[in-house]
């Protein structure tokens, strides 16, 4: 099969290769998926790099945990009517060496979901680790119906999934974006958009939300730990999901007396439930037109280096993914 992998951790142009590996084979309890689309993740390129000082887990890595694609082989224990199956992948290559990037991909059976005919392979790459993520960050505390959501990054990969998750849900949702001239890319069906460059972003935000939010999910907490605890409600939780300095300081007094909850989420480790159950969720949402995806760029897999350094140069909002030949 073609595939990319790498040996060594680095740049994407150093380390990343492109040519033919052994075609793998399913075993017990798997299934294999040809793969017509690969997503790329911030979390991708930050294990080829050695972010925070990891190493490589395996001699060898293909990376990428996302894809779609068509099941054409199953191990002992699965049903052979799963083979013509098109379905969404996720964590292919977590805790696992051989990933999305190549023609084929070996997975548990239950990582590899039914995709409805009807929806496209790019959405269907791009509810792994960002659809996962975003809804564990909607719903870890329990439904949002009825309730106020705060989503930050609104326009990024997780935080356009967790807005319209939440709004599936019967959220009221209220977004942020970085700056006044991106309010426009938000779908106002889905969210109330308030710019964060304007001069009383907490004013705006209680406008729509006069006795705080109930929800927040936070994408820098770094940056934002002082405006979530002027919009939280008593009782509210922060969920989050990054920020952007390593020892990140919150106003800690203020939010104890508000009674509020930090919750912080690692979609590599939470529970196999939790994701089985984002993933039923994520596919039936996707599937009566409450999910869209923006896909920003589309490489070939033998320009998969140049999907890597977008991803990792960040800054353009939407998805990037890489298509495999067929």
């Amino acid at each position: 099969m073609l595939a990319s992998w790498y040996d060594d951790q680095g740049p994407a142009a150093d380390v990343l290769h492109v040519g033919e590996l052994p075609d793998p084979v399913p075993g017990p309890g798997e299934v294999r998926v040809r793969v017509t689309v690969s997503g790329v993740n911030p979390g991708d390129t930050k294990k080829r790099r050695g972010w925070l000082g990891s190493s490589m887990p395996y001699p060898r890595v293909i990376p990428h945990s996302d894809a779609a694609g068509v099941i054409d082989a199953v191990g002992d224990g699965v049903d052979a009517r799963c083979v013509g199956q098109r379905v969404w992948v996720y964590g292919a290559q977590s805790y696992r060496p051989f990933g999305t990037a190549a023609q084929y991909t070996v997975v548990p059976a239950d990582l590899a979901v039914p995709l409805p005919d009807h929806l496209s392979d790019e959405l269907g790459a791009s509810l792994g680790i960002p659809g996962i993520t975003a809804h564990r960050t909607v719903f870890a505390d329990g439904p949002v119906d009825g309730r106020l959501v705060l989503v930050h990054g609104v326009l990024g990969g997780v935080g356009s999934l967790a807005a319209q998750l939440a709004h599936w849900a019967g959220a009221t949702v209220i977004a942020t974006v970085r700056r006044t001239t991106d309010l426009d890319h938000v779908d106002p069906a889905v969210a109330h958009a308030v710019a964060l460059d304007t001069g009383e972003p907490a004013a705006a935000i209680r406008s729509y939300a006069p006795r705080g939010v109930d929800r927040i999910i936070e994408v820098a907490l770094s940056d934002n730990a002082d405006l979530d605890n002027a919009v939280a409600a008593n009782n509210a939780v922060i969920a989050a999901y990054a920020t952007r300095a390593d020892r990140t300081e919150i106003p800690f007094w203020p939010l104890l007396f508000n009674n509020v909850t930090l919750r912080l989420l690692g979609s590599d480790d939470f529970p196999a439930e939790a994701k089985r159950q984002a993933a039923r969720d994520l596919t039936s949402a996707a599937a009566v037109g409450a999910l869209t995806v923006d896909v920003r760029d589309r490489y070939p897999l033998d320009d998969i280096t140049k999907a890597h350094d977008h991803v990792d140069t960040g800054g353009v909002h939407g998805r990037i993914l890489v298509t495999l030949p067929q």
